[in-house]
């Protein structure tokens, strides 16, 4: 019993200092950020200056703008964009699907710029996530075939109705942004504390080391650390959260590099898990019907990142 309770206040206190020295700081000063932007129209303008290039990969303009705020502001963002897409008759399913690859594929901003901290390279992940993002928004158009709804119109006009918001003052907007960065990161506390207690639990009975023992000659060979087994397990256990979580611990503890985790960062810097995919398809029966095409997209999409970093890092 008592080896339980010193695994309770253990992962407790590993959660608080993450929640309150990195992840606050980080999402508080990076929602305030965004907020200003998007409020401004700079994030419209820049999503509708694209899509017409991004219409190619079968991306509509609203895919557009929901792929920057999985980028730019946190995993969550982009369910109001497909809560639109799901009540707009003019956007096709095909579409939508697209939109769902690539948001899939795609790293969220809640992960990254935390790890930027202890050594991810921005440029490099945004990079790919934008390239994985592409082919799978694309192979998730391809995968899904023939619609009759299918339209070229609604591209950008959609965009210009949809984001439009009631400007407001500076100061007042970095306030509510930060506002909505704590907020985050008090929801973010209870499943972080849960999460590095389950993994905390299955390193204590050994599960951890056995799976370890048992994909790491495999993983060296394409040239992944051991060490990537516990993030990787974690974030297609519980989630992207978690995976942060553990991340940051092995590299402020040193069991990983700020290298080790470039590599993998391809891999597991994703919305691709089953806390992400739940969360998304939330979003309305036709997202939800999309789920299939968009799943084996990203798949794809992800394997073409994670590759990328290997040959990179």
């Amino acid at each position: 019993m008592q080896t339980v309770v010193e695994l309770i206040t253990r992962s407790g206190e590993t959660a608080v200092n993450l929640a309150l020295y990195i992840l606050l700081p980080v999402m508080v000063v990076m929602m305030a950020f965004m907020r200003v932007l998007e409020n401004k129209g700079i994030l419209a303008a820049i999503a509708i200056k694209l899509s017409p290039i991004l219409i190619v990969f079968g991306l509509p303009g609203l895919g557009v703008f929901a792929m920057m705020q999985i980028l730019l502001v946190s995993f969550a963002a982009p369910i109001s964009t497909l809560k639109i897409m799901e009540h707009d008759e003019t956007i096709s399913n095909r579409k939508i699907a697209a939109t769902l690859g690539a948001v899939f594929v795609m790293s969220q901003a809640n992960a990254t710029f935390p790890l930027a901290v202890v050594g991810l390279n921005l440029p490099i992940i945004i990079l790919t996530s934008i390239l994985g993002a592409l082919l799978s928004g694309y192979l998730a158009y391809i995968f899904y075939g023939n619609d009759p709804k299918d339209n070229e119109l609604e591209e950008g006009m959609n965009l210009k109705g949809e984001v439009k918001e009631e400007k407001e003052k500076f100061i007042p907007l970095l306030f509510k942004g930060g506002g909505e960065g704590l907020e985050i990161v008090k929801k973010a506390v209870a499943p972080l504390i849960l999460s590095i207690l389950m993994v905390n639990i299955l390193r204590e009975v050994g599960a951890i080391d056995f799976v370890e023992t048992l994909l790491a000659p495999i993983l060296t060979r394409v040239g992944i650390p051991g060490v990537a087994v516990l993030p990787m397990a974690t974030k297609y256990l519980a989630g992207g959260t978690a995976m942060m979580a553990i991340t940051l611990d092995l590299v402020t503890e040193g069991s990983m590099t700020a290298l080790e985790l470039n590599r993998i960062a391809g891999f597991t810097i994703n919305t691709f898990d089953p806390v992400g995919i739940a969360l998304l398809v939330s979003a309305g029966s036709r997202v939800a019907s999309v789920t299939k095409p968009a799943m084996k997209a990203a798949v794809i999409g992800i394997l073409f990142r994670g590759i990328i970093h290997l040959i990179i890092f």
